[in-house]
C-alpha cells in the first residue's frame, strides 16, 4: 500500500483539568511544555499529514499552536472531565472535522501527551502495520506484564478470594510456575491507531480486531510529580540515541524553538 496517499490524522487529547499534577500538560519538559513533544513527533512522522490538539483550555490551545498544532476547535467542557471516556473526545473530533470541514481521515493516531517518551519510527512502524491489515479496526501498543493475570485475585463480599482468569484445563492455574503460564500483555498507551469507522459506527476505540505492537524499552508516564525525573531521563535517551534505520532523521534529535 501507498502509505503516502492516507490521510492520517494525529488527535492529541490535553484536558486543562488535572488532579494528580495541576496543569501537568504544560509541565515544563526538558525546557518545553509537555504537549509540546508530542506535537513535534506528530509533525515529525513520514506518515501523519495533520496534528491536532483537542483540548477545553484556552492557555493549552495557544501553547500547543505556538508549538505548530492546529487548534480547528474547542473541546466542550463536558467532554473533559475526569472520567471523560476517550471515545467521547474522539467522536467528537471526527464529527466536528466531518461537519466543518469535509475532513474524513483514513486513520487516527491516538498521542497521549503525558507519555511524551516515544520514537518517531515507532509510531511510522504501527501506522505501517495497521495500514497494510485492512481486515484490523484498531492497533493497540502493549508491553509484556511484569505480573501474570493468572495469579491475581478479586476479593469476594464476604472476604474470600476469587481468581481473576483461570487457565482452562487446569484445576489451579494459579499455583503452577509461571513460565507455565501464558504470557499476558499491558496496554502502555505509547502509541494507539484506530479506524474512523470504528471510533464512529462502531462507538468503539478498539473494535473487534485489534493489532498488537510490542514495545520493548521501559514506558513511562508523567501521572504523579515523582514521575517527572522519570520520563525526563527517557526523553534524553531519545534525544542522545536516535535511531540507526532510515527513520532516524524523524527523531527529535536537538531541541526545538517556539
Amino acid at each position: 500500500m501507498n502509505h503516502k496517499s492516507l490521510n492520517i490524522l494525529a488527535l492529541i487529547p490535553a484536558r486543562g483539568g488535572s488532579k494528580s499534577v495541576p496543569r501537568k500538560n504544560l509541565l515544563p519538559m526538558l525546557g518545553h511544555p509537555l504537549i509540546s513533544w508530542s506535537i513535534k513527533q506528530g509533525q515529525k512522522s513520514t506518515l501523519i499529514t495533520r496534528t491536532i490538539v483537542s483540548t477545553d483550555d484556552n492557555e493549552i490551545a495557544d501553547v500547543a499552536n505556538n508549538y505548530g498544532a492546529e487548534i480547528p476547535f474547542m473541546r466542550p467542557k463536558e467532554l473533559a472531565q475526569d472520567q471523560s471516556p476517550d471515545i467521547d473526545t474522539f467522536q467528537h473530533a471526527l464529527n466536528w472535522l466531518d461537519t466543518h470541514e469535509n475532513y474524513r481521515p483514513d486513520l487516527v493516531v491516538h498521542l497521549r501527551p503525558t507519555g511524551p517518551a516515544r520514537k518517531v519510527s515507532i509510531i511510522d512502524n504501527a501506522i505501517q502495520l495497521i495500514a497494510d491489515t485492512p481486515s484490523a479496526d484498531s492497533l493497540r501498543s502493549v508491553s509484556l506484564a511484569s505480573q501474570t493475570p493468572y495469579k491475581m485475585w478479586f476479593i469476594n463480599n464476604d472476604k474470600t478470594l476469587r481468581p481473576v482468569i483461570t487457565l482452562e484445563g487446569v484445576k489451579e492455574s494459579h499455583s503452577i510456575a509461571r513460565q507455565m503460564l501464558p504470557k499476558a500483555y499491558w496496554q502502555n498507551g505509547y502509541v494507539d491507531i484506530i479506524k474512523p469507522e470504528t471510533i464512529l459506527a462502531g462507538n468503539s476505540m478498539v473494535g473487534n480486531k485489534a493489532l498488537s505492537y510490542i514495545i520493548d524499552q521501559p514506558v513511562c508516564d508523567v501521572d504523579y510529580l515523582d514521575d517527572i525525573p522519570i520520563v525526563e531521563s527517557a526523553l534524553k535517551q531519545i534525544l542522545e540515541s536516535p535511531d540507526t534505520n532510515k527513520h532516524a532523521e524523524n527523531e527529535i534529535t536537538e531541541r526545538f524553538p517556539v
